[in-house]
């Protein structure tokens, strides 16, 4: 009987994972299958399954492959994982936090030089040889508020500085943080709202952040202010944020994630002024998959040893 452990690939692209396993030097100590996202385990590797890299799993799966030990998600929010109702207990869980930060911070930046310079409309005018003046608005010396200070958040931090801008934020340990004028506790967060011209949503989707942002804490917003959302759909009030935007309570937003996506076409968010919709552009990159697989192959080898893992989920805070 083999020694080595047993790995289920269960992805549509598991060429980058099975180089990096290659390249982190544990092909000899891993008995690897791959399996497409349309297809089921078969009962032999239920059964012999030790390792799991997958987006996710459907209920009833998870209690019949009992030799599992660990799952790497492919995703950094697990709320889908968490919700299962047969999540066994002592299964070890970690993600792909982090793998985000080689494109998120550029798409965040990108999103803040589109509300504060004119090309769009620029493009517009060439489009009818029209010379008109228009003034870029500055983000130097504006703040922003980052709702969320995890990997993405302190690297956004780090480009806003060195940009001019003021950046605060909140977290759960609100120790101090390079490149943070003030970290605040996220109960704090309607200080933190008053103060910022751009807010930005980082937060994972738990229980405690089911519509955060909704007309209260709009209303704790100054009119002149943005809201950009790159965390969870759901972290937003979709009915109070129209409204907002509408009666001009804040300025505008732009959301790169939502409830249901693909966006229904009918959803009001497509065509209320002011409200920008991005299909989910934040987190992919070219190389998504080489970034994710970095990441498994290093814990494969800590799990292959022994060690502890990395990114590994908390339940009780729900990523």
């Amino acid at each position: 009987m083999s020694s080595r452990t047993r790995l289920l690939l269960w992805t549509d692209t598991p060429a980058p994972y099975l180089a990096a396993i290659e390249e982190a030097g544990l092909g000899g100590a891993v008995e690897t299958e791959t399996l497409s996202r349309t297809a089921q385990p078969s009962p032999a590797q239920l059964e012999a399954t030790e390792a799991l890299l997958a987006w996710g799993v459907p209920p009833g799966l998870l209690p019949r492959m009992t030799r599992l030990r660990w799952a790497q998600a492919l995703t950094a929010g697990v709320e889908g994982w968490l919700a299962l109702p047969d999540l066994p207990p002592g299964l070890v869980l970690t993600c792909a936090r982090g793998t985000h930060r080689e494109s998120m911070p550029e798409n965040i930046l990108g999103a803040l030089f589109h509300l504060t310079k004119p090309y769009c409309a620029i493009v517009e005018d060439q489009k009818r040889s029209h010379w008109a003046r228009r003034i870029a608005t500055p983000l130097n010396g504006k703040t922003l508020a980052i709702l969320g200070l995890g990997a993405v958040g302190r690297d956004v931090a780090r480009l806003a500085g060195a940009l001019g801008m003021r950046v605060i934020g909140t977290r759960r340990d609100p120790a101090p943080l390079p490149g943070l004028a003030e970290v605040f506790d996220p109960a704090r967060t309607d200080e933190v709202l008053r103060q910022a011209d751009f807010v930005l949503l980082l937060l994972p989707a738990t229980p405690a952040t089911e519509s955060f942002i909704d007309a209260t804490r709009l209303a704790a917003m100054k009119t002149s202010a943005y809201l950009l959302n790159f965390g969870r759909g759901a972290l937003i009030r979709d009915a109070d944020l129209i409204e907002a935007v509408t009666d001009k309570r804040i300025a505008g937003a732009v959301l790169d994630v939502f409830r249901q996506e693909p966006l229904p076409a009918t959803h009001p968010f497509w065509t209320t002024p002011g409200i920008l919709v991005l299909p989910h552009i934040g987190g992919p990159h070219p190389n998504r998959d080489a970034i994710v697989a970095r990441l498994f192959a290093e814990n494969l080898g800590r799990f292959v040893n022994g060690s502890e893992l990395r990114e590994v989920v908390d339940r009780a805070a729900g990523y």
